[in-house]
């Protein structure tokens, strides 16, 4: 057995394969399989392309009943679990307000500007009835980005652990973490939880044998004004992004789950550590001043 490693771009992030395999012409073959599937979810659910399933739904479902299938569905029904768990505060109909904040400029929007947005969020808004889906309010629009990438790195290393037979691997995208099994001696894979405020360096480095990793921050995408920094996960029920926490990174069985828990946790703000020690998953939290909270 030989460890390849493959790099490549997927969701607006560097992406990293690496698994033991027999030999390099299997490995590209099982690589490919894998980026096929986080390009095929890319084109279904990104909302930055027009033709995409989720572009569909967001551009009809304001004017009557749209179709969806059973993986969307699937997906439908974890963002109710999400929103109903975390009280509202995970609601992937907030995603307008991304066109209120801008992050490519250091100026705040309008108060008005974000009440007004805020009409279009609630997750009540959307009306599901077997498999069709059709929007309360016209300009009601749904975003999986914040569970998309963790969904795509599950989806990608099932197809490498059930469809290829991998047993030690993983899937890295821009962070977001699945690893399958092992290093084929039985030792972990070091994953490493980069510095919310140096860029280029690290910060812990989490051994994994198997399961999720997914990190939440404020550095990715984000404004200084005053120097105040806001970043790109905005609270639903306000408005406003969430200040409390530079980066929040939770171990969970999936990717998924731990990316949902991570975002959960960066919005709950000062009330965080007592819900994430409440998962009983380990976590690794940097508050704003830079004091960091572990739980292994």
């Amino acid at each position: 057995m030989q460890y390849f490693s493959f790099d490549f771009r997927a969701l607006g992030s560097q992406c990293e394969i690496g698994f033991h395999c027999a030999n390099g012409e299997l490995a590209a073959t099982y690589s490919q399989r894998a980026i096929d599937e986080i390009a095929r979810i890319e084109r279904k659910y990104s909302r930055y392309l027009d033709d995409s399933h989720l572009a569909a739904i967001n551009k009809n479902a304001g004017a009557g009943w749209v179709e969806v299938d059973a993986e969307t569905q699937a997906l439908l029904d974890y963002a109710d679990t999400l929103y109903e768990s975390s009280s509202g505060l995970f609601d992937i109909t907030s995603g307008c307000l991304r066109h209120v904040w801008r992050f490519t400029e250091n100026t705040l929007p309008a108060a008005a500007a974000i009440d007004q947005a805020l009409q279009q969020v609630g997750w009540k808004q959307v009306i599901r009835e077997g498999g069709r889906i059709k929007f309360d309010h016209q300009r009601v629009e749904l975003d999986f980005g914040g569970f998309g990438k963790e969904y795509a790195v599950d989806r990608a290393a099932d197809v490498l652990a059930l469809q290829c037979q991998v047993k030690h691997g993983y899937v890295n995208l821009g962070g977001d973490i699945r690893v399958i099994g092992p290093k084929p001696d039985g030792s972990p894979w070091q994953m490493g939880i980069r510095n919310p405020r140096h860029s280029d360096g690290l910060i812990a480095t989490l051994p994994i044998h198997a399961g999720g990793l997914a990190t939440s921050g404020d550095y990715e995408r984000y404004i200084e004004v005053d120097g105040v920094r806001y970043c790109h996960i905005i609270n639903p029920q306000t408005g406003y992004p969430a200040r409390h926490w530079r980066s929040v990174s939770v171990m969970a069985p999936s990717a998924v789950v731990a990316g949902s828990i991570s975002t959960i946790a960066m919005l709950k703000e000062e009330a965080a550590k007592e819900f994430l020690d409440a998962t009983g998953f380990p976590y690794l939290a940097i508050d704003f001043r830079g004091d960091i909270f572990q739980h292994a």
